[in-house]
């Protein structure tokens, strides 16, 4: 029999995450399963409990929470790879604000529809990308991608909105940081032995589809295919990020002259001119970095999916 451990955060979705821990005893104790519940008290408190667990033998190890969470537990899943026998499987219970990661796992957000999906255990191994620069010069893991510019400065003002939560934060965030982060900086972009540049307003580098809880960044992305997903948005007024937005949501921007993609393994960004705000998965790598290197691991972890 599987034993699992419940990594859940508190605090995700203003209190879900600790609303959710007595809905998880119920299910759990009523599908019979052996788990146990651990509860994060700081930022980067889910990556030690998640290496804690592999150091425990315990056999799933479910983030519950938001992006963020999943991106801790992420962490520390790859970093027990190194020195310790790493066979445990990762699921997510998204009640979190964007629950994007799940998402692109194919797990609705909420504990109910959730936990069916960890029940039936579908297992499969995903890619994993790594992120260097900025706060970490050493490197973060992201499960689901990491934003440039426009987006990354979008997921920061979300963060402050206290009375706003789910997609409805990150529309209003889009509209102030419009008004914000209008001057796009001139970067440079080593990709697939290319170098372009370009003054940029948005550098999305995806292994899931989704960001900010409804901008489909990558609508026909895959977890599994070794590759990320790029997607540069050039300088376009302030007029047409309006419009590009309304396309974001329904992933239908490819096609636009501003919209430059591709399938990637490896990104060098480069700010020549102004400087790149960055997150992966929600947090934050740098607010006004120069420098961002990105690259994928493929099949690095399984996921209940």
């Amino acid at each position: 029999m599987n034993n699992y451990r419940f990594i859940v955060n508190p605090i995700s979705g203003r209190g879900a995450g600790e609303r959710a821990i007595q809905d998880i005893n119920n299910f759990a104790s009523s599908h019979g399963i052996a788990f146990d519940i651990v509860i994060t008290e700081r930022a980067g408190h889910a990556i030690q409990l998640a290496r804690d667990a592999i150091s425990d033998k315990k056999d799933v190890i479910v983030a519950v929470g938001g992006d963020g969470t999943a991106n801790e537990v992420i962490n520390g899943l790859m970093e027990a790879q190194v020195g310790l026998t790493n066979n445990a499987v990762m699921g997510v219970l998204g009640v979190g604000r964007g629950n994007d990661f799940a998402y692109g796992l194919g797990i609705p957000a909420g504990i109910k529809d959730g936990f069916d999906k960890i029940i039936q255990n579908q297992i499969k191994p995903i890619d994993v990308g790594l992120v260097t620069g900025g706060l970490y010069p050493q490197g973060r893991y992201f499960g689901n991608g990491v934003g440039i510019g426009f987006d990354a400065v979008v997921g920061f003002e979300a963060l402050k909105m206290t009375k706003l939560h789910g997609f409805l934060s990150y529309i209003i965030a889009a509209i102030k940081t419009i008004f914000l982060y209008y001057n796009a900086p001139l970067v440079r972009l080593e990709y697939n032995n290319e170098t372009i540049t370009l003054r940029s307003l948005l550098i999305s580098t995806m292994n899931g589809r989704r960001m900010g809880g409804g901008f489909l960044m990558a609508p026909r992305a895959r977890m599994d295919d070794g590759s990320l997903n790029l997607c540069i948005a050039e300088e376009v007024s302030k007029a047409r990020i309006f419009y590009l937005m309304l396309l974001f949501m329904k992933g239908t921007q490819e096609y636009q002259e501003e919209i430059h993609t591709a399938k990637i393994k490896n990104l060098k960004v480069t700010a020549l001119e102004g400087s790149l705000p960055a997150h992966a998965d929600g947090e934050t790598i740098c607010e006004d970095g120069t420098t961002v290197n990105i690259k994928i691991i493929p099949r690095a972890i399984d996921v209940i999916c």
